[in-house]
């Protein structure tokens, strides 16, 4: 009883520690901005939509939020083809092979992003891709490829080698295995690594401050930094900008939180 009575408050302070910035961020949005300096962590005194009506109304905020739009829904479509190709290949090639080349992409997650920004900057400025979207969706799943693999491989291990074998039998290839076998049985598996994806390219920052120089092409999370001055930071700006920005994450998070948590074993499962 006691250790259950310590748990409930061990979560209950968690939760609080998680639940209370985010408040903090939803009454900033709606509070005007001379009331945020007179009371910055109260409740508003009438709920104002100011800041909310400006973001739209002053800045091209509709602009930054379809680049992120576009970037995050091409990355993770291209993301899951690909991770998906390749995780099918190694969960048939087995032996050997099928060992290192899963150990090849387990090996590209041990290097940080950011170690290869130079290279990453020079071979996309020779490509012609600098402060464009498409140059950040190549970059992005390049990135991120090795996680996808890595996750998508040890769901695929989880799947019936039987019924892969029956569909040999009856004469089908291994396109034809693969489109319509073992990709529709891991949908729950890609939706869980759509959700991972989704998360880590909209709130990205790295990359597209290193590829983007143009404010037509800038995401989201780098617009948000237009209400950083050198002197003066407009707060309340900021944290609306912030809770806009947070929303089809926290949709997407209620939507799909069942694959979300699954997501998080996908490394614990056959090796």
């Amino acid at each position: 009883m006691l250790n259950r009575l310590a748990g409930i408050l061990l979560l209950t302070g968690f939760a609080c520690i998680v639940i209370l910035p985010l408040l903090l961020v939803v009454f900033t949005a709606f509070k005007t901005t001379p009331e945020f300096y007179r009371n910055p962590i109260g409740l508003p005194a009438a709920w104002s939509l100011e800041h909310l009506v400006a973001l739209f109304k002053e800045q091209p905020m509709w602009r930054y939020f379809g680049n992120s739009l576009i970037v995050t829904a091409a990355t993770v479509l291209l993301e899951l083809l690909l991770a998906g190709m390749i995780a099918y290949g190694i969960i048939r090639l087995g032996g050997r092979g099928s060992r290192l080349l899963f150990a090849l992409f387990a090996a590209g997650l041990m290097v940080p992003s950011q170690v290869n920004m130079i290279p990453i900057y020079q071979f996309v400025r020779s490509l012609g891709l600098m402060n464009s979207l498409s140059g950040l969706v190549v970059v992005s799943v390049s990135v991120l490829l090795p996680l996808s693999v890595f996750m998508l491989s040890g769901f695929m291990r989880t799947l019936p080698k039987e019924i892969l074998e029956a569909g040999e039998i009856d004469g089908a290839g291994e396109w034809r295995l693969m489109l319509q076998i073992a990709l529709p049985l891991s949908a729950p598996y890609l939706a869980a690594v759509s959700a991972f994806l989704f998360i880590i390219v909209w709130n990205d920052m790295l990359f597209p401050m290193l590829m983007l120089t143009g404010k037509e092409n800038m995401t989201l999370p780098i617009a948000l930094l237009q209400f950083r001055g050198e002197y003066v930071t407009d707060y309340p700006m900021l944290l609306t900008g912030v809770m806009v920005a947070s929303l089809p994450v926290i949709i997407l998070f209620v939507l799909l939180q069942r694959y979300f948590i699954a997501g998080t074993l996908a490394g614990a499962l056959k090796g």
